[in-house]
């Protein structure tokens, strides 16, 4: 079994949500305004231009899923669950110090779950529309970017102006490259940094909220990873590579992406919610703010649009650009749509790009440990 190298003042994901809760509480006590949000459909830029900051609520912990299944169906999803959970019993900090809650409608489990969330704190419900493509269908989502920016000035007694959502889209573009860069980064071949660390550095700065800190600290690792790729790994043997592909690995990181790498083999890609599905595509900074984060956002290749073949493109060229070797998809328990493209990406995978293919469905539990292990030791030998 492969040992994870990870740098000296490497904080777990976890451990990351923790360190922000007392953050979070002073920038609450400072005045700050605090909106709770869930998915990358959420145009944080109306956000920020609504001098507030954004904070996602998708939880993680087992602990938290049996307080949601007194109201919620227990084959909902684990992050519905937990979060929920989080929510009800003030076991989230992040939703107890929030002021409202932006959501949007992309499962219906999600959607039913909102209406509960919003007996307890406002919550603002951006509907998508079914597809990207069809008629009407980014005339209806500019509508709903701009009954957000409604609700964010009725609710808090402000105007947001065009320049501030255009100050915030620069910002947040300058966010989305650097991002981009460490997580290119994984492509290096044989990739100095582990897919763990990649993973938990990316979701954990979800709770990192100045943002100028964040770009600098994202510079400046991917900077030390570069260096370090030239001087102790370029030209040297690599392990079989696996590009991660599906839902959300919040919950499920020490899971699978950690022992993925510690049977043998290095994760350096997610084509997933956190992944950079949301991060390659920047708002266009020429035209108007509103129509640019509609078009941008509506440009999202998640499995809740029908049809969906940008994530295959997006998949192929990840597949090319991160030398994969294999891919391994993680499918939440009772996520019907990721569930459902399933044999889409399998066909693209093993037929079209000729390389092995795994899906693995799971829950935030840790039943199924020795069962996914034994799949994954098996599958890496198969990419050997």
């Amino acid at each position: 079994m492969s040992e994870i190298k990870l740098p000296q003042d490497f904080v777990s994901y976890p451990e990351a949500r923790k360190q922000a809760f007392m953050k979070l509480k002073a920038l609450k006590e400072s005045g700050r305004r605090v909106v709770g949000t869930f998915c990358t459909y959420t145009p944080q830029e109306l956000v920020d231009a609504a001098d507030a900051t954004p904070v996602s609520l998708c939880a993680i912990g087992e602990d938290n899923i049996p307080p949601a299944e007194k109201v919620l169906p227990k084959n909902l999803c684990p992050l519905i669950k937990a979060s929920f959970g989080g929510a009800v019993t003030d076991r989230c900090p992040f939703f107890y110090f929030s002021d409202m809650v932006l959501a949007e409608t992309t499962c219906d489990g999600k959607k039913k779950m909102y209406e509960y969330l919003g007996k307890i704190k406002h919550t603002h419900v951006m509907q998508l529309p079914p597809g990207q493509f069809g008629e009407g269908a980014l005339a209806f989502w500019k509508s709903e970017v701009e009954a957000l920016r409604k609700d964010l000035e009725q609710f808090y007694g402000i105007t947001i102006s065009d320049e501030k959502i255009a100050e915030a889209i620069k910002l947040r573009n300058r966010e989305r490259k650097a991002i981009l860069n460490y997580y290119k980064v994984g492509a290096l071949k044989p990739s100095p940094l582990s897919g763990y660390e990649l993973n938990t550095i990316i979701t954990s700065n979800e709770y990192a909220f100045d943002i100028e800190k964040k770009i600098e600290f994202l510079e400046k690792r991917t900077a030390e990873l570069t260096e370090k790729y030239h001087k102790e790994y370029e030209g040297k043997p690599s392990r079989p590579r696996v590009l991660i592909s599906g839902c959300p690995t919040h919950g499920v990181i020490d899971k699978v992406i950690k022992r993925i790498e510690e049977l043998g083999a290095d994760v350096v890609g997610f084509e997933n919610c956190c992944g950079p599905r949301e991060k390659a595509d920047l708002v266009d900074e020429t035209k108007d703010p509103i129509t640019a984060i509609a078009e941008k956002y509506l440009r999202i290749n998640c499995s809740v649009m029908s049809p969906n073949p940008g994530r295959l493109e997006t998949l192929g060229n990840m597949i090319d650009e991160y030398k994969a070797d294999g891919v391994i998809e993680v499918v939440l328990m009772a996520c019907h749509t990721f569930a459902a493209e399933t044999s889409t990406v399998k066909d693209f995978v093993t037929k079209e790009k000729g390389i092995p293919f795994l899906s693995i469905t799971t829950d935030y539990s840790t039943t199924d440990q020795g069962q996914i292990d034994t799949r994954l030791g098996a599958f890496i030998e198969l990419m050997s």
